[in-house]
């Protein structure tokens, strides 16, 4: 009888990449992804506009992944909803922002101080107080709700700045539904080809997301 052949040793695991740059910028796009698709599995559900509605409220405050996201994959999947959901996803994003604007006017040295840390928006909060201070503040948050200076900083700051409430929710539902009514009416017109193309290129979606974010937080540091 011929002797068992030995048994092969296991292939070594991939060897992680060396490059520090390659490390850093693997480590958002993961955060990402895994944030993406979290919210994105809510878009086959039942639960789906309750979803959309708690992550804009969320959103306004805290959490970093845009309502665009599940406001996109709504409507891909069934247009005729398209109101309703922009709708939802106004109403939670004031809703937020309110919850936001408490946060600065009521906790700042502890919640929103947090929040502006955890993004890294310490250089930048000097300039929000300023603007808000001035006379370009209402604009400065009028654009905060519709482009992708982050939302966030300017909720709290408005709070922490003690802006006039009603203006601040006035501005704020104006300019969100700008956004959101835009969003879904293209995805109205356009249907689920926009989802396929996010979800094909994922990377340089994500790397859009960054860059926006950035050049959201670069805004501050210039106007």
């Amino acid at each position: 009888m011929s002797a068992p052949l030995p048994a092969s040793a296991p292939e070594p695991a991939p060897a992680p990449s060396a490059n520090p740059v390659l490390r850093a910028l693997a480590a958002p796009r993961r955060w990402l992804r895994a944030l993406y698709d979290w919210t994105m599995h809510w878009a086959d559900t039942k639960q789906a506009l309750a979803a959309l509605f708690l992550i804009a409220v969320v959103e306004s405050s805290v959490f970093p992944i845009p309502p665009d996201v599940l406001l996109i994959a709504i409507v891909a999947s069934s247009s005729r909803l398209w109101v309703r959901a922009a709708a939802l996803c106004t109403a939670g994003s004031v809703l937020g922002a309110m919850g936001g604007y408490l946060i600065g006017q009521a906790f700042m040295a502890t919640a929103g101080q947090a929040i502006v840390n955890f993004y890294n928006a310490q250089h930048h909060w000097a300039k929000v107080v300023e603007l808000y201070n001035g006379e370009w503040g209402i604009w400065f948050l009028a654009a905060a709700a519709f482009t992708p200076i982050p939302y966030k900083v300017a909720t709290i700051a408005a709070g922490a700045t003690g802006m006039a409430f009603a203006p601040f929710v006035l501005v704020s539902a104006v300019g969100r539904a700008a956004r959101f009514f835009l969003v879904a009416g293209l995805l109205r017109l356009f249907g689920p080809a926009i989802r396929r193309t996010l979800e094909k290129n994922f990377d340089l979606a994500a790397l859009a997301f960054l860059v926006l974010l950035v050049g959201g937080f670069l805004v501050l540091k210039l106007v």
